[in-house]
């Protein structure tokens, strides 16, 4: 009987650690995403504006959401894999559909509409988001990831 007992207290034991550590993992994780991510200025893919006003500075670890905004003056992408690769993606919206990707490489509108990315910012560096086959100025912006 005092197995039986010592056996029943250690399973209560183990699962009363296991139910703190799912408790802190969880507040730990709802600390970060649940305080809403800072939204940053919309890229613009158009033929005719710019696509950004300037550089985007983030700071490593942070959460952010940018809205991209195609005007429908073209069939456009938006290509920065450098990027891309160097933050975690929490969820891209389109018309109220959320995606869950494990990373994207570039995004293309065929007409226009939006597109919503949450994300972290992981690596520092230098960035560049850019319209493919485009080389005018106008047409990329570099991001900033600060340590």
């Amino acid at each position: 009987m005092k197995i039986v007992n010592n056996i029943r207290a250690a399973l209560v034991a183990t699962v009363l650690l296991l139910g703190a550590t799912f408790n802190v993992v969880q507040a730990q994780t709802a600390g970060l995403l649940a305080g809403g991510a800072e939204e940053l200025p919309p890229l613009i893919l158009s033929v005719v504006k710019p696509l950004a006003d300037g550089p985007i500075t983030l700071k490593s670890g942070e959460y952010y959401k940018i809205t991209i905004i195609c005007d429908g003056s073209g069939e456009l992408a938006l290509a920065g894999s450098g990027f891309f690769r160097n933050i975690w993606v929490d969820e891209v919206v389109i018309n109220d559909i959320e995606i869950r990707p494990f990373g994207i490489e570039s995004m293309e509108f065929d007409d226009e509409g939006e597109a919503e990315i949450k994300f972290i910012a992981i690596r520092p560096g230098t960035y560049e988001l850019r319209i493919p086959g485009t080389t005018g100025k106008s047409q990329g912006v570099t991001i900033v990831i600060e340590g």
